[in-house]
């Protein structure tokens, strides 16, 4: 707490003046970011809405604000309270993603199967952060099975880590080394949020405990037709 104060205060006394009537706001984004990256989770910046557009010059944009700004978003990617200050200082519009496959990994489903999945989770006991992005997906973050001692039991994302794929698979995507998501909090450009439903706080759960659950919820909701899921 006493680290999440001084950067409040940072933010505050830097930002006063160039945004005052949304400096309560920026305080509160600001301890979500840093608790997230205090709970371990690597951040680097992303783009974000600019009007309904992306503010990525690319012209149509497959993931408006949803992608990182730099193809080097892996080497980016930190845990350092002081760069994501400075990264905020830069740009405070900015949305944040998280590099998957080092300190934990998410499993991505539709709303729907999220919203099942979690009410089940609930009464087995498992608990772990999740979010939800706008209406449509729910992300489950775990514990990472990314960098496993047999290297044989490795996988990436990459596919996942591609924005212009994201519309290809609908189903249940699992994001590990390789891959990122984006981090609440984030704005999208149809003007829905990424929000958390269960903070970073919570200690991450087995992934394959998770993914029984989430593979059964979508099955139930029909999420998961001709392989719609893949890990990479």
């Amino acid at each position: 707490m006493e680290a999440s104060g001084r950067w409040t205060d940072w933010w505050r006394r830097d930002r006063r003046q160039e945004r005052p009537a949304t400096g309560g706001e920026a305080a509160v984004r600001l301890d979500q970011l840093l608790g997230a990256v205090r709970a371990g989770f690597p951040v680097a910046p992303a783009a974000h809405p600019a009007g309904y557009r992306c503010s990525c010059d690319r012209v149509g944009c497959p993931a408006p604000a949803q992608h990182p700004l730099s193809f080097a978003w892996q080497s980016q990617a930190t845990c350092d309270p002081e760069q994501l200050a400075r990264w905020l200082a830069r740009d405070p519009r900015a949305n944040f993603i998280t590099a998957t496959g080092r300190a934990h990994d998410v499993l991505d489903v539709p709303a729907e199967a999220g919203r099942l999945a979690l009410e089940r989770l609930d009464e087995r006991g498992v608990g772990g952060p999740v979010a939800a992005v706008g209406e449509d997906r729910y992300l489950f973050f775990t514990a990472t099975r990314g960098t496993p001692a047999d290297e044989d039991e490795w996988w990436t994302s990459a596919l996942d880590s591609t924005p212009d794929t994201m519309s290809e698979h609908p189903g249940l995507r699992w994001h590990c080394r390789g891959s990122y998501t984006l981090l609440p909090p984030a704005a999208l450009a149809d003007g829905s949020e990424v929000r958390w439903l269960r903070g970073p706080e919570q200690p991450l759960p087995d992934p394959l405990r998770v993914l029984d659950v989430l593979t059964d919820a979508c099955t139930e909701v029909g999420a998961v037709a001709e392989e719609q899921w893949l890990i990479g």
